[in-house]
């Protein structure tokens, strides 16, 4: 049955991030439109066979109680950390440039373990995304003097021109559909409809824009926007879009790695700058299918033993 195997395949996606889900959850990540009925008597179906466990109000490829428990510590610990979230955005967005911040990674997903950091998605004005990030990561590197830096991970930048993720693959999209917009309704909006592609990988999911607020500019952001809204802008732009991918390809030529053992290196263009999607998100995509090939594998197993059983 189709809705089984889009379950144990959303179970087996968030399993390789030790997370169980809870059955609204499992429902929202289904790779195919479906009915809630059918879906909850698959769902209780693959419990009742012990494909899948169900932990208190939580499901999971393994009858694991401590993953539960770990989800429910870092639930409490993302909680406390979305109100750092929230005020460390609002000061993101009064810089230069910036239209739109949201939280991103774990911490979007409501969850945070001991060494979390807070990961925020920024959209920039348009031809303008390497001065915003430029005065952004000065504004970083003051951070360290004052041991803040972890609440300032601004990884992923993308502009307003050109809003539409490149890559289209189940982890881009769930990103996208859990990515929590604190700063800059309207261009949020723009965003999600520019990425309307993530319904084909996940079409239960209705992205929200929750809580966020339009940003309003101060007269002195105002001021230096008009300044660098020119060709002089533009030049300068340019410059340091090319300046950056410079310092990072050196680094990442030398194996340097950060704190937690990552290679740094970002993927730059004109209206882009992000982690480079080689170090992270392929390695993960090619683990996630071989994954998915044991777990469906094991399920057909189970299913012929079962079958055989009754004959």
């Amino acid at each position: 049955m189709l809705v089984k195997k889009d379950i144990l395949a959303t179970l087996t996606y968030f399993n390789m991030f030790d997370y169980p889900l809870k059955k609204r959850e499992v429902y929202t990540f289904l790779a195919h439109k479906e009915d809630p009925q059918k879906f909850d008597l698959a769902l209780q179906s693959l419990v009742d066979e012990m494909v899948i466990f169900k932990i208190g109000d939580f499901y999971s490829l393994f009858n694991n109680h401590l993953l539960a428990e770990r989800r429910t510590r870092g639930n409490e610990r993302a909680a406390i950390m979305l109100k750092k979230a929230e005020k460390a955005a609002n000061l993101i967005a009064a810089f230069p440039f910036v239209k739109g911040v949201a939280v991103s990674g774990s911490l979007s997903k409501k969850f945070a373990d001991e060494d979390a950091d807070i990961d925020f998605f920024i959209i920039t004005s348009a031809d303008r995304l390497w001065i915003a990030r430029t005065f952004l990561h000065v504004f970083k590197k003051i951070t360290f003097l004052f041991n803040l830096q972890d609440l300032f991970c601004m990884n992923y930048f993308i502009d307003e021109r050109e809003p539409c993720i490149l890559e289209k693959n189940i982890y881009t999209a769930t990103e996208v559909a859990t990515i929590l917009p604190v700063c800059g309704i309207t261009v949020f909006d723009k965003f999600y409809a520019a990425n309307s592609w993530t319904k084909s990988f996940l079409p239960n999911n209705y992205m929200h824009l929750s809580a966020a607020a339009e940003i309003r500019k101060t007269w002195l952001v105002s001021l230096t926007e008009k300044i660098f809204n020119n060709r002089a802008g533009n030049y300068l732009d340019n410059f340091l879009m090319k300046l950056t991918s410079k310092s990072w390809d050196r680094k990442t030529r030398k194996n340097k790695k950060n704190s937690k053992g990552i290679l740094l290196s970002i993927h730059a263009g004109k209206h882009f700058s992000k982690p480079h999607p080689e170090n992270f998100q392929k390695r993960l995509l090619l683990r996630y299918e071989n994954c998915l090939a044991e777990i469906f594998h094991h399920y057909q197993q189970h299913t012929v033993q079962v079958r055989n059983k009754f004959l």
